[in-house]
């Protein structure tokens, strides 16, 4: 039986979004956010029938707040609104982030503090369970003023303007609504800005860098330990004892699962007394590297579950006669663990790319380029010439994004977040960082290999296993770009880390035991 979110009530999680986004969960309206709603739509109603002056219901908008509006042109103005703030430009957003835009909007409206009627979440809640998604340019927010040329265009459906993706084609508004027989929503005071102010847009990427990232670095440990078997490393850098010396939380999870996945490995017993006395950072630092951005990932998925449960409107609706105009809507608060997060996923890549470079280079009994017979062939040489690129491109998507400011609307907005760019900036270094695991796990899977006989532990032999039902070993070269799609897809698509853990849990290993906040 399908599980039940209510709106406006229950506490939203980064899982619970997405269950939402996904289909396994049904986000509903109770009487209790129903009554909440309706309340404060009536104290909007009431405000402009007493014509108390409050921004944005009576007055006009950044710049104009001190023009009045008259009652009769109140709704006129809503409608305006979405219209001229839809100013976005570029490729659309993907669909699942415009879908996490409707939901985290939803949520915050059902709140009460509004002013929404109950009929335009209605509208919306149908838009999320019809699958009709709204086309979002990527581009044009500032991340301050709430996301207002994104969260514009996302709502232009709602009065049957701009366009949608309906059954993975894109479609005007206007047509779908009347092939489902539906008239476009006469907005009511306020709601155009309710609609629009909100920092929906940078959330909804956060929502998908934290699911995303954390399927990342799941996947980094196990890469990392597979490298770390073909490069007959030792596992001592991960000893307990050592990591309760520096207790940094990301950094003793990686250390602890490192050691599950290396135990009882049968090539890890076949060097303990080859005298290599320490391996380079990138294997015996993976404990700190990776740790340090799971910790990263920790303090954004922690901001994004209080941001997901705020209302970012403006101005809040207490009463008809208490209404406060504030700044929630300022990105400021995800845009700083956005940047943040931004440089831990690239340095996630950074020291991936150093383990792809090590496997290459002919060392500790494995072929150079990994492959016999190179000369002929280039073997995997040249996989690391794209994890070198794409580790280059993170490092020029670094630059925090938050660290700018450009002021808007006369000066009136005159210090902005820019979030809206580091949570879109933050997923383009993600997409890379997926490709550069996927080369790792492409050549630590061929260098494990010449390994043979020796077996790496049951997880890592089962995660190689895994990677081989669709990529074969190289005997000589071939189109590699091919063999890197086809596993960049199991990283991306979560299926390589969840076979992984599906495994693990069979044999009662437990990865992540004591560190229960690291899940999603």
């Amino acid at each position: 039986m399908q599980q039940e979110f209510f709106y406006g009530i229950d506490q939203l999680t980064i899982g619970s979004a997405l269950a939402i986004a996904g289909g396994k969960t049904n986000g509903v309206l109770n009487k209790t956010a129903i009554a909440n709603i309706q309340k404060s739509q009536q104290h909007v109603q009431e405000i402009v029938a007493t014509n108390r002056t409050v921004y944005g219901v009576n007055t006009g908008f950044g710049v104009l707040a001190n023009k009045p509006v008259s009652e009769e042109d109140t709704r006129i103005l809503q409608h305006k609104i979405l219209q001229s703030h839809s100013v976005g430009v570029g490729a659309p957003i993907p669909v699942e982030v415009a879908k996490l835009m409707l939901i985290t909007k939803v949520h915050a409206l059902a709140r009460g503090y509004s002013g929404a009627q109950l009929v335009t979440l209605q509208r919306i809640i149908w838009h999320i369970e019809q699958d009709v998604i709204p086309v979002v340019p990527e581009k044009g927010s500032v991340g301050a003023s709430g996301d207002l040329a994104p969260l514009a265009h996302l709502f232009l459906p709602l009065i049957g303007l701009g366009e949608v993706f309906y059954k993975g084609a894109r479609h005007r508004s206007q047509d779908i609504l009347k092939q489902f027989g539906l008239a476009p929503i006469q907005l009511g005071p306020k709601e155009g800005l309710a609609l629009i102010n909100g920092t929906q847009f940078i959330l909804s990427f956060a929502v998908k860098a934290v699911q995303r990232m954390h399927y990342c670095l799941e996947a980094a440990d196990i890469i990392g330990a597979m490298s770390l078997e073909a490069l007959t490393g030792t596992k001592a850098p991960f000893d307990e004892r050592l990591h309760r010396l520096r207790p940094f939380a990301g950094n003793t999870l990686v250390a602890q699962r490192l050691r599950l996945l290396l135990h009882q490995s049968d090539i890890m017993q076949s060097h303990v007394d080859c005298g290599r006395v320490q391996d380079p950072y990138s294997l015996r630092c993976m404990p700190q590297v990776h740790g340090a951005s799971r910790n990263a990932w920790l303090h954004l998925k922690e901001l994004t579950e209080i941001e997901l449960n705020s209302v970012t409107d403006n101005p809040i609706i207490l009463s008809a006669d208490d209404t406060i105009s504030g700044g929630n809507f300022h990105g400021q608060p995800l845009a700083l663990p956005l940047d943040y997060a931004c440089i831990a996923a690239a340095e996630a890549g950074n020291i991936s790319d150093r383990r792809c470079y090590l496997l290459l280079e002919g060392k500790w009994g494995l072929p150079m380029l990994l492959m016999k017979n190179v000369g002929l062939n280039s073997g995997f040489m040249i996989p690391q010439y794209t994890t070198a690129a794409l580790v280059t491109e993170n490092k020029t998507l670094c630059f925090p994004a938050s660290a700018d400011s450009i002021p808007t609307s006369l000066g009136q907005e005159d210090h902005v977040s820019m979030g809206s760019i580091s949570g879109r900036k933050l997923n383009q270094v993600l997409d890379n960082l997926e490709f550069i695991l996927a080369i790792e796990l492409l050549s630590a899977c061929q260098a494990i290999e010449f390994r043979r006989p020796l077996k790496s532990s049951e997880i890592l032999e089962s995660a190689h296993d895994y990677v081989r039902q669709f990529v074969g070993f190289a005997e000589e070269d071939r189109i590699f770009a091919d063999d890197i799609d086809q596993i960049k897809q199991l990283i991306s698509n979560f299926s390589f880390v969840e076979h992984c853990n599906a495994f693990a849990t069979k044999k009662k290993v437990h990865l992540n035991t004591g560190y229960e906040a690291f899940g999603l």
